[in-house]
């Protein structure tokens, strides 16, 4: 670590820092999915499920990926049916301990008869006692459920054994519980008869409140508290509904665990987990709880384990809670991916199942909507949505022009055929010898140019007043231009109707940021045509429900538009793919393919009107079909507009390029334009 003047402090990059948010660069990571989708709901739920690109701030893509690779090893570690292993091998060593003691009993008096010649009555007994035992041990059922419930009725005649039996028992009796309420450990593990009465009235009045919840009733769940808040540990529920929640989560795991088992383990673990308690009233208040909670409905999953790790009871059901916490996330995720509301997640959950930088990238997604919304590029309406402002939109069409620019600066402008001039406009020379009267705005690389090429090179250069060259003036001309762009289904087919959304922000940003003067319409045209908002452009869709390519319609709404306009320059440029195929009549679209006669007429009948106002046409074309080009050609006959053919892809070069060049005449003195 190195210190630098300033406070500033730098360290070696190792992936874990995390860099200051740039919310222009958060808004060009959204630009192509509103282009695309014309949804900013939908381009934030990208967003939010891919992350930041280039950064190391991942999505809910990736967080859910790790959360089912987790899920994937704890199936693939563990071997569910090892917990009835775990019991078996207890109840063996149990077993071993009891025999143990059994043999030594029938082995002190074998030893005493020796010493003796004979056994007295209490050796009898023993020994008596003794057999009884080994064959009550040697006729336990194969079993593990039937050998525990004889166990039951049997006198241990080891202390330890017995000791470790009751240990066993309460671990089982633990299970049962936990099938329901979580923490009583403490209160079986001393299960005196006080105990287990306080446990039954807990039990009873826990009934109680649910058959007054259903009711409809004020269950009293205070009073509960105040009497038996101390069986539920350190963190009591702090009202019935947390309270019931637990509940059934743990019903809801304890129900997984007997899905994920065979048929045969499940009738094992319900036999050794049924009535384990002595007091058959606690039995059947247990019972009674179980018939009562069914309206929570608690649902368990099942889970396939395949791997080797064993495990025990508690443990299993441990990894039953684990295993449902972990899909209960995972299916907030996917909530959350499919809505784009990250508040569905818990973000406690997340950190305790996938770690502190699960969470910390969670609270850096919600601080990409936090920069949005800060730096002005969207705003909240309510209900965790969303819309853009002006500035993002201004920002999208920045965005769709910067990036025809650098496809610009990847290519010479030679490389676009250029169409055949019309009658509307004509480009200039920049610069001309200067003349007495002129503002004194010298060329100064061509006037000494000049200069050297009339008294040869030498040092210094000296000058004279006819040596010297001038920028023209510019006179820049206001000029009306409205964009018709084909809104039919052809142009989404083809995967051109994006590159025309782009091209219609780019151009839109071009005017308003450099020509203020200008005014720019767009129109979109299917069966019939529409004139849209600068902020509707982001969200523009094709129509899918009507058909028709009415170009008469969009050229009519063009030149009514454009008459409100000031003098200037007007022009229309119209962007589609295909021939007219649809026309009004009466108010009505007419629409059939091919073209029909009457369609036809009807075109250019407005191309004519659009002519007579002196508007240019100039026509965009994403088809070159023989039909499509005379039809083409024909308008440009008739208004003395241009044509181009280009792609999707050219589309944007091709616009920006040629309004750019004819929109700026550069005006000589004693010259005109022409």
């Amino acid at each position: 670590m190195r210190q630098f003047p300033g406070n500033l402090r730098y360290s070696t990059w190792d992936g874990s820092q995390q860099l200051a948010l740039d919310a222009a660069e958060i808004m060009s990571a959204l630009t192509d999915d509103v282009i695309e989708h014309g949804d900013l709901r939908w381009a934030l739920r990208n967003l939010m499920s891919r992350g930041l690109q280039g950064t190391s701030l991942n999505g809910l893509n990736e967080m859910l990926k790790r959360l089912r690779e987790k899920r994937r090893e704890q199936l693939s570690r563990y071997d569910l049916g090892s917990l009835f292993d775990d019991l078996r091998k207890a109840l063996d060593e149990i077993l071993a301990m009891e025999r143990q003691r059994i043999d030594e009993w029938l082995a002190e008096d074998e030893s005493n008869g020796q010493d003796e010649g004979h056994g007295n009555f209490s050796d009898n007994v023993l020994k008596s006692v003794a057999e009884r035992s080994r064959q009550t041990l040697d006729e336990l059922p194969e079993d593990l459920p039937g050998r525990i419930s004889e166990l039951e009725k049997y006198e241990f005649l080891d202390p330890d054994a017995q000791r470790k039996f009751l240990e066993l028992l309460n671990r089982l009796r633990q299970a049962a519980t936990n099938s329901f309420l979580k923490g009583m450990e403490n209160l079986i593990n001393q299960l005196s008869d006080g105990d287990m009465d306080r446990m039954k009235r807990m039990l009873q009045a826990l009934n109680d409140m649910l058959v007054k919840k259903i009711g409809g009733e004020d269950p009293g769940f205070d009073e509960f508290m105040a009497e038996f808040g101390d069986l539920f540990g350190d963190n009591p529920p702090a009202s019935l509904d947390e309270l019931l929640e637990q509940m059934r989560q743990q019903m809801a795991a304890a129900q997984s665990l007997m899905n994920s088992l065979s048929a045969e383990q499940r009738a094992q673990l319900q036999s050794l987990l049924q009535d384990r308690f002595d007091d058959p009233e606690l039995n059947r208040e247990l019972a009674r709880l179980m018939k009562g909670m069914d309206f929570l409905r608690p649902e368990g999953r099942q889970y396939r384990f395949d791997g080797g790790e064993e495990l025990s009871l508690e443990a299993a059901m441990q990894l039953m809670n684990d295993m449902q916490r972990l899909d209960d996330l995972i299916g907030q995720v996917q909530n959350a991916e499919r809505g784009g509301d990250l508040g569905r997640i818990d973000r406690d959950l997340l950190e305790q199942i996938a770690g502190s930088e699960a969470a910390e990238n969670l609270d850096g997604l919600n601080d990409l909507l936090k920069a949005l919304e800060e730096a002005g590029y969207i705003r909240a309406k309510g209900d965790n949505r969303f819309e853009l402002t002006p500035r993002g939109s201004r920002m999208i069409g920045q965005k769709a022009l910067g990036e025809i620019y650098q496809r610009l600066k990847r290519q010479s402008l030679g490389n676009h055929a250029l169409p055949e001039e019309g009658r509307f406009g004509e480009r200039l020379e920049q610069t001309r010898p200067f003349a007495f009267g002129d503002a004194f705005q010298l060329h100064m690389p061509r006037t000494i140019r000049n200069a050297i090429d009339r008294s040869g090179p030498g040092s210094p250069v000296r000058l004279s007043h006819e040596d010297f060259e001038v920028y023209r003036s510019e006179m820049i001309t206001s000029t009306s231009t409205a964009m018709l762009v084909d809104l039919s289904w052809s142009m989404a087919l083809r995967g051109s109707f994006q590159a025309a959304k782009k091209v219609a922000l780019a151009l839109h940003n071009l005017i308003s940021s450099r020509y203020p003067k200008d005014s720019f319409h767009v129109i979109g045209f299917a069966a019939y045509a529409k004139a849209l908002k600068a902020h509707e452009l982001p969200f523009l869709q094709w129509d899918d429900y009507l058909l028709g390519t009415n170009m008469q319609h969009a050229l009519l709404l063009a030149a009514r538009l454009l008459s409100k306009e000031p003098e200037g320059a007007k022009q229309i440029i119209m962007i589609s793919d295909g021939e007219p195929t649809s026309h009004l009549e009466n108010g009505q679209a007419q629409f059939a393919y091919p073209p029909t006669p009457a369609t036809i007429r009807a075109t250019l009948r407005a191309v004519r009107h659009c002519t007579q106002k002196g508007i240019a046409i100039n026509t965009f074309m994403l088809d070159r079909s023989p039909y499509l080009k005379a039809f083409m050609d024909e308008i440009a006959r008739i208004n003395g507009g241009r044509v181009f053919y280009t792609t999707p892809e050219q589309l944007g070069e091709y616009i920006v390029v040629d309004y750019v060049q004819h929109k700026r005449t550069r005006l000589g003195r004693g010259r005109q334009a022409s």
